[in-house]
């Protein structure tokens, strides 16, 4: 995967405004700034390139370890703290389990339901069409598994931010589960 080039912001539905910034990216600019990582917040981290590992940080905490731009994130269950502090490129997020009603005997399935806010303004997509302060993250992990056994992992996000989005904007990843951390090889944050 590459970045996509400046002017591709094809089922973004993007304000007005949105499209005019994004049509005055320059990656050095951000690079000079020190904002490379502005591609890399938790609205557009999940659409780079790369791996993902995610562990228990602590009874009420998940934490997803991402080899794109090294960042990290982080889920709390139970009752939400207020962020403190300045706005971060991950935010912060509160997670809860959404269970499905399954037959009797069935083992109980269920997602992952994580919504983001307190985030630094940074780019929704890596080509510098941007998302505000005040763009809310809704994200749903699902996990499933393949008829060959395959262990898949789909994230649908649900951006809402009436500052640069006409509308709600819906994208989903989906990542293959490997069977160990081979492939493990974090890369620092590009804004190119």
């Amino acid at each position: 995967m590459v970045t996509p080039r400046k002017g591709d912001y094809d089922g973004v539905p993007g304000s007005v405004e949105a499209l005019r910034i994004a049509n005055a990216w320059d990656p050095a600019k951000d690079e000079a700034a020190g904002e490379q990582c502005k591609g890399y917040g938790a609205v557009g981290v999940m659409r780079q390139p790369g791996r993902l590992r995610i562990s228990w940080q602590d009874d009420n905490t998940l934490k997803m370890e991402l080899t794109a731009g090294t960042q990290n994130r982080v889920f709390h269950f139970g009752k939400a703290e207020p962020p403190s502090g300045e706005p971060t490129w991950q935010g912060y997020s509160t997670a809860q389990w959404e269970y499905a009603i399954t037959g009797r005997g069935e083992p109980r399935k269920g997602d992952l339901k994580v919504i983001t806010t307190h985030l630094k303004p940074g780019y929704s997509r890596k080509n510098g069409v941007p998302y505000s302060a005040n763009a809310h993250l809704t994200e749903y992990y699902q996990r499933m598994s393949a008829p060959n056994g395959d262990q898949w992992l789909t994230v649908i996000s649900e951006l809402r931010d009436p500052q640069y989005l006409s509308e709600t904007w819906v994208v989903s990843e989906h990542f293959k589960k490997v069977a160990d951390n081979a492939g493990w090889a974090p890369e620092a944050c590009s804004a190119r």
